[in-house]
């Protein structure tokens, strides 16, 4: 059984709701081959991360950067799995009022630089996700999982 690890930081109900149609995206029929495991950025680790195989990423933007949370995971997973992750598959959902492009550039250097590979456009949603929003993270998060199968 493929694993797909959901790390995330959602310190409001806008995150909230992409995770939860992240966690829909994931599960949907056809997808009962994939292991979903859902973690919060503070708390999830490189066991986690080389248990797995695929990621999704969640953050708020906080101050035109990735939250401290994922960065905090970041920095925990970054050495031990430099080289056992290379080429994992990895989408990234990003909630923010403005300067989403920062946040996004933030973890896609981090990606780069742990050489992982981008598996679905990114869903960015700008203040109050709407239907078509959580239809993007639902599509990135199902785009990713079936790619594990």
């Amino acid at each position: 059984m493929a694993r797909l690890l959901v790390v995330h930081h959602t310190t409001s109900p806008a995150t909230a709701a992409l995770l939860e149609a992240v966690r829909e995206g994931a599960s949907v029929e056809g997808l009962e081959d994939v292991e979903v495991v859902v973690r919060p950025a503070l708390s999830a680790g490189a066991a986690d991360l080389l248990a797995a195989d695929g990621v999704l990423l969640g953050t708020p933007v906080n101050i035109g950067y990735m939250s401290g949370a994922l960065k905090h995971f970041f920095d925990t997973v970054y050495y031990p799995c430099l080289d056992a992750t290379v080429g994992l598959p990895y989408g990234l959902w990003v909630h923010g009022g403005d300067n989403l492009a920062g946040a996004v550039r933030s973890v896609e250097q981090v990606a780069t630089g742990l050489r992982w590979r981008q598996a679905a456009a990114h869903c960015l949603v700008t203040g109050a996700p709407g239907p078509e929003d959580l239809d993007a993270c639902r599509e990135l998060a199902g785009t990713v999982a079936a790619g594990l199968l």
